[in-house]
């Protein structure tokens, strides 16, 4: 029986299509393969669409958390992580600003220019 399992097992996953790499990656908000993000090109994409809740440089407002903080280092939230709450939003968890919705009508490769800039700033701020 449980030979029957496992070739069933088998033959229903050849039936499978595995998605396309660059596929997945839009699915998961990431830009295509070999991507760079620019922190000049991120400069004006955040003040578009992440300032009036993260503040002019990334310090943070009333209505947002700063970016710049030793929080959102890359060790402690991966570039990843700023892809996901653009495509998902994000629950509050460290600060007491309510949750994020997600952002619309921002592509991956956008995304990933805001985060060389905020990468960027939290450099220039000895953030590692």
């Amino acid at each position: 029986m449980k030979k029957f399992v496992t070739f069933a097992a088998l033959l229903l996953l050849a039936g499978c299509e595995a998605p396309d790499p660059e596929e997945r990656l839009a699915a998961l908000h990431l830009p295509p393969p070999g991507f760079k993000g620019e922190a000049a090109q991120g400069a004006p994409l955040f003040s578009t669409y992440c300032q009036a809740c993260h503040g002019a440089d990334g310090t943070g407002t009333e209505q947002g958390p700063p970016l710049v903080n030793d929080v959102y280092r890359p060790k402690h939230h991966a570039d990843f992580a700023f892809h996901m709450a653009v495509r998902d939003g994000v629950r509050q968890h460290h600060w007491g600003f309510g949750d994020m919705p997600a952002v619309a009508d921002i592509t991956p490769e956008q995304t990933g220019h805001i985060v060389a800039y905020i990468r960027r700033e939290q450099s220039n701020a000895n953030i590692q």
